[in-house]
């Protein structure tokens, strides 16, 4: 049943190379899904905010480091936290400058740098659709 004046959520995630490295966090302090769960920077895209300004807003604001040759990954449609539907837009990008650092008053911290075959768990759904996409090139996963 559809629900009057429910929209879609758009967020951005990013996958971060530093080498052969990938930076990832544990989310902690979040009343809405996910906590304990590592996770690739990201969130909610603000309003008239474009998909590399957000996800460099997003990694800085998260983990105060810097990026650059964002590239796009893939396009998610999830909705495994019903009520909520959201829309994800996945990058890959690599570490301009910065060490990672954790915040008190953000959702995802105890950053580290990870081999692409051994990340913790567990992992975040949608962290692990991001994974799946870069390792088979599948660029799409409509999960509706």
């Amino acid at each position: 049943m559809k629900q009057e004046n429910q929209k879609p959520e758009v967020v951005v995630g990013v996958m971060i190379f530093k080498g052969k490295k990938v930076l990832i966090g544990k989310r902690r302090n979040t009343s809405t899904h996910g906590q304990g769960e590592y996770s690739f920077p990201g969130g909610r895209l603000e309003h008239m905010e474009g998909f590399e300004e957000g996800v460099k807003r997003e990694t800085f604001e998260e983990a105060g480091i810097k990026i650059k040759n964002i590239k796009f990954q893939c396009l998610i449609n999830i909705d495994i936290y019903k009520p909520k539907h959201i829309i994800l837009i996945g990058l890959t990008a690599t570490w301009k400058s910065g060490k990672p650092q954790s915040f008190e008053n953000e959702r995802i911290g105890d950053w580290n740098w990870y081999d692409m075959n051994n990340f913790p768990e567990p992992i975040f759904p949608p962290t692990d659709f991001l994974v799946k996409s870069y390792k088979t090139g599948q660029n799409y996963f409509d999960l509706k």
